[in-house]
This record gives C-alpha cells, structure tokens and sequence, in this order.
C-alpha cells in the first residue's frame, strides 16, 4: 500500500479526512508498538493531552518514553509551538519528542534557526518512515484502512469524559498559553448581552410583533399586550417560520424600503432592545466585566488583538470605556483602529443606544433578517467575512456566548481549519447533566437505566468534541453560566 495515494484519497474528504489520516497513523503506531510488547496511549487528557499520543516505554528503535505529535506540514512557527510546549511540560531529559509529518522536508536549516537540534530528545519522522511502518504491517494496514471511519468513530466515543473538569484544566492552560503570545482574539454571541439582561431573539421579535400589530391599523390600540402576545404565538405555532424569515416579514411590515422608514425601524428594533432588558441584572455583568478584564493590556503590550461581536448592543463598549481603555467600534468597511486601540468588530451591524457618539452609525450594515444575513453569506470579500477569516486564521479565538450553530460562522470555521493540524480554538459550550436529561419539571422522561443514559450522554460529549475538532475548535464545558467568568478569569491569572 502506498501512503502517497492513501492521503490524497482520504483528503478529499476536507478537513475530516485530515482526521481520518491522523487516526490511520495513530492506529499504525499502535501495531508498532504491540508488535514489540509495548503500548501507545491516545485519547487520554492529562499533562500530554497536548501530544497526539504518548508512547512510555519507547517506540521502534527508540527506547525512551516519548510524546508524539503528528502534523499535516512543517513550518517554523508550527515547529517552535510544539517545541517550546513539549520543553515547557517535558520535566526529564530521558523523554524524547517524536514529530512525525505527512510532507518530507527537504531542508532543515530552519530547525538549526529556531536553536532545534535534530537529535535523541527531538526526532522526526517523514513519508519515508511512515511507508516503512505500512510496508512492515502491511496486512493490518490494509485492514485498517478498510475500517478507517469505524476506527474514527470508536476513537471519538473511547474518550473518556469521566473527569472532564480535570481535562478541562489542561485546556485552560492551553488558552492561557495563546493568552500571552498575544495571538488572541475574542468572538462574543448573544450569551454575553443576556448575562447583562438584554432580551434573547424570540422576545425581541415578539415585542416588534406588538410594535407592528399596534402601530399598523388593525384596530388594536386598547387590545392588551398579553392578548396580542397571544396572536403572535398562535401565528408562530401554525406557519412556524424560521428567526431570519421572521424578521424579515416583521422588516417589511414596520417600513416599506424609503430611507425614512428604514431609519424608523432601526429605531424600533434599537429602543425594543434595550427598553426590554430584564433590570433584575446587571449592565455591566461578571461576563462582560471578566471579558474587559481580559482585553486590558499588560505592561508588554495587548494581549488581545481584537474582539469581534455578533451582538448588537454597546454593553462591551461601555464596559472598556468605564476601565478606561482605547477601544475604536468597527461596523463598516473603511473604519481602522489606532495603533493604540482595541478593535471591536461588529461584523452582524450595530445598534448602540445612544447613537449620537457614533456619527457614522448609519452606514452600520444590520444583519437582522433573512435578506441581510444572505447578503454576507453571499458576498465572500464582505468586509465581515474577512474579519472573521483573517482573526481565525491569524489568531486564536476564544468563543463566549455562541452556540456555534450560525452556517456562515461554520463555513468560516471549516475554511480556516483547512491549515491547522490541530485546532487551537476554543468554545464554551454547556454540557448536559443527567439531571436535565432524564428529567423535565421532576419526573422521568427517559425510559432507560441510569447507566445507559450516563452512557449515551458521555459519548454524546464526546461525539460533540469530535466534531468541533474537525472545526478547528476545542470545547470548554461548563455546566452553570456561572462558570464562565470565573474560567475567564482563571485563564487571566495563568500567566
């Protein structure tokens, strides 16, 4: 078998048949190692979680524990990452790292630049060293790669989750790594302005709903709130239309396209927004202000580069400026940050309350509705979407507040991903209890044993993971929303 052809086989299958290669050769060096009684251990999350794999007792002629990481290419920055990682965990010159790439290198000067040495403790292995596992196991190759998504998917599901808090300090430390380079940025979703009270997306809606009702003619002005709340429910439950096909009828019924009316219906949507913030909390929440925290510059410079936010309120900006920080609010093509300030992008339009203290506000594109929404989605050189690539592919990303479910967003994700050999992403995600699963209001939804919901819901998470990872992003679960600025904030203080 020829791993030349294996690999452009398997690469047509996109960022996951990257995957399915780095299983293939994990599974490899698995049969390498059994074939002379020793073990390769993968998939655990501990102090090498940031290693492919761990091999303790050596591999082929190499008798000394050894962390191995597999990578698609060879850069010098990739490089420097994984050698300055592997020397800030490693603790013991007996251990040697194993880096293994699917592209040969023609020319190592750039190793001896870095100050690398090739040598017993940093070894590397190419297409020539891969083709010799495969033709000394050629039997069990072949059948491996007949198996090869079975092998992928038992992978996903064999991890294990049991001390997911645990692994989840591993992660931290990783984010707090990419925290100090300054090779950072931050993404914000509607998770940030709902911990400030702001109303989530069907509340919004429902109250433009009344607005238009109301103000429309249809005899509705001593007809009470809740008894049009009614109306509006009752048409979302018969015709059901999506959240953008929705806001684009409520679009169309509050202004009829004249500049005039448009302006009155960004009105409506920036008055509804704010007017129905639940003042039960806070404006500058422990979210927003562990957020802010993060994006104060240190002594030797930024550490965050930029922030972008998909919401559209000013909550964030208030926050910087009660800090005292340069900040400069992005919403249009031609707008620049100074040297000195903290852009934030915000790349689906803005709407901040007081619209006077930014005079160029009207030229904010609001992605509200469904027409708005496939004008950036069509528009590949859209001023937005190069934001979003340039910082996933330049930077780090820490995602707070997404649900990671917009396409557009994932369409960017799985381009960016086409060259990372690991993701370095991260994403807060809430993880489900087996109390909220197996239970609605007290009583038992869910006709199966404990154990086999446990089960489920363990592979379930890992599945999730599994998927992210083909994205290019690391999840960090969390199980109350509490949680997240205290994570923020530890990944602040781990530097």
């Amino acid at each position: 078998m020829n791993f030349n052809l294996l690999e452009e086989k398997l690469l047509d299958y996109g960022t996951g048949g990257y995957y399915l290669i780095e299983s293939f050769l994990l599974e490899l060096l698995r049969l390498e190692a059994n074939s002379s009684g020793r073990k390769l251990i993968t998939g655990e999350r501990n102090s090498r979680s940031r290693f492919d794999a761990y091999a303790p007792n050596g591999l082929s002629e190499i008798n000394k524990p050894l962390a191995i990481e597999i990578v698609h290419s060879i850069s010098p920055k990739k490089i420097d990452s994984i050698v300055s990682w592997y020397k800030k965990l490693s603790n013991s010159e007996d251990e040697s790292l194993l880096i293994i790439s699917m592209r040969d290198i023609k020319n190592y000067s750039f190793f001896e630049e870095l100050g690398i040495g090739l040598n017993e403790q940093i070894i590397f292995w190419g297409k020539n060293e891969i083709q010799s596992l495969i033709d000394k196991h050629s039997d069990e190759a072949s059948k491996l790669v007949n198996t090869l998504f079975s092998i992928r998917f038992k992978q996903a599901i064999s991890r294990s989750s049991e001390d997911w808090k645990e692994q989840r300090k591993e992660v931290i430390k990783e984010i707090s790594y990419h925290y100090k380079s300054g090779r950072f940025s931050m993404m914000l979703g509607a998770g940030v302005s709902s911990s400030a009270g702001l109303p989530d997306w069907d509340t919004l809606l429902n109250s433009l709903f009344v607005s238009m009702l109301t103000d429309d003619g249809l005899n509705t002005k001593k007809t009470e709130n809740d008894q049009i709340s009614s109306i509006v429910r009752r048409l979302r439950e018969i015709d059901g239309p999506s959240s953008l096909m929705l806001a684009r009828y409520l679009r169309k019924g509050l202004s009829s396209g004249s500049s005039e009316e448009q302006s009155k219906f960004i009105e409506s949507v920036t008055s509804q927004l704010y007017q129905l913030r639940d003042k039960r909390f806070s404006l500058n929440s422990p979210l927003i202000k562990s957020i802010a925290s993060l994006c104060t510059p240190s002594r030797t410079g930024a550490r965050v580069r930029s922030v972008l936010t998909y919401n559209f309120d000013d909550l964030l900006e208030r926050e910087l400026q009660d800090r005292g920080l340069s900040f400069k609010s992005i919403f249009e093509e031609i707008d620049l940050a100074g040297p000195e300030e903290l852009p934030v992008y915000h790349v689906h339009g803005f709407l901040p309350e007081d619209r006077s203290n930014y005079p160029n506000i009207e030229q904010s594109t609001l992605v509200f509705s469904e027409e708005g929404y496939h004008q950036i989605y069509g528009e590949a050189y859209h001023w937005s979407n190069l934001i979003q690539l340039n910082s996933l592919k330049e930077t780090a990303c820490l995602m707070v507040g997404l649900s990671l479910t917009d396409p557009n967003l994932r369409r960017l994700l799985e381009i960016s991903a086409k060259s990372l050999d690991k993701p370095k992403h991260f994403a807060f995600l809430k993880r489900i209890s087996f109390e909220e699963f197996s239970k609605e209001e007290g009583k038992t939804v869910v006709k199966t044993s404990a154990n086999t919901t446990r089960k489920f819901l363990e592979r379930h998470h890992s599945l999730n993971e599994e998927v992210m990872r083909e994205l290019g992003v690391n999840i960090i679960w969390y199980e109350n929303y509490d949680e997240i600025p205290k994570i923020i904030k530890e990944i602040e203080r781990s530097i």
